[in-house]
């Protein structure tokens, strides 16, 4: 099982003493934006197949579904209409995911700094992911990162990517022009939430879908780093 971590190296930071942010909010993904849990959701996603005897998938074929939400996901991913059959493969992978695998999820190098930056700065930042609401909120517990955020929406409480309703309940709750905000993500679902709405995104190439998928999706930077990703949301 390979993993793109190695592509994010830590680097300097920028300094923000002459520098401000270019939105007001700052909404990101979570899964292979923020946090290296690709090869853990593929890892997973194999047990699952197992357990419920169904043709295991490559990472790469796992990978282009990583970010839609679960059961939509897993239906697509094994090309599948069955609901029972779905609903046995979500509790396979949720129980692989919490008690059988056992494949680190840290952040990406520099996103604590990153997130750290920007609240200083005075941006307002979320989360918009696929996980469901425990997911989310395990991962926030296990980084210490969940203070950072002053809202998300996850699969739980919004339509799947790539329709922008996540993002469109967001604007809405905080009080947010789309023009004053930036979708974040390393997948092109997350682009064309944002694509759909009218909202400026970036891309990050460190995640699990291609530079050349995200690009077409013409994001206003398309980035390699954590550092880069923090040059990018700073005039």
């Amino acid at each position: 099982m390979h993993s793109k971590k190695q592509a994010v190296e830590a680097q300097p930071f920028i300094s923000l003493d002459k520098t401000l942010p270019k939105y007001k909010l700052v909404i990101f993904d979570w899964d292979g934006t923020l946090m290296d849990s690709a090869a853990k959701i593929v890892s997973c996603m194999q047990l699952a197949a197992k357990q419920c005897d169904m043709p295991v998938p490559t990472y790469d074929e796992v990978g282009h579904i990583i970010g839609i939400s679960l059961k939509p996901a897993i239906k697509q991913l094994f090309n599948i209409k069955d609901d029972e059959l779905a609903e046995r493969l979500v509790a396979a992978y949720k129980e692989a995911f919490v008690t059988r695998d056992t494949t680190p999820c840290p952040l990406f190098d520099g996103v604590e700094q990153l997130l750290s930056n920007l609240k200083e700065a005075g941006c307002t930042l979320a989360v918009a992911t696929g996980k469901a609401r425990r997911g989310l909120d395990r991962a926030w517990a296990q980084t210490g990162t969940g203070p950072f955020f002053s809202a998300s929406r996850t699969a739980d409480e919004a339509e799947s990517k790539p329709s922008p309703d996540m993002l469109l309940q967001l604007l809405d709750e905080l009080s947010v022009k789309i023009e004053d905000a930036v979708m974040i993500g390393d997948t092109t679902y997350d682009m064309q939430m944002a694509k759909t709405i009218g909202m400026d995104r970036i891309g990050v190439s460190y995640g699990v879908h291609a530079q050349v998928h995200l690009e077409a999706l013409l994001p206003v930077a398309l980035v390699h780093s954590i550092s880069e990703l923090e040059t990018a949301l700073f005039k």
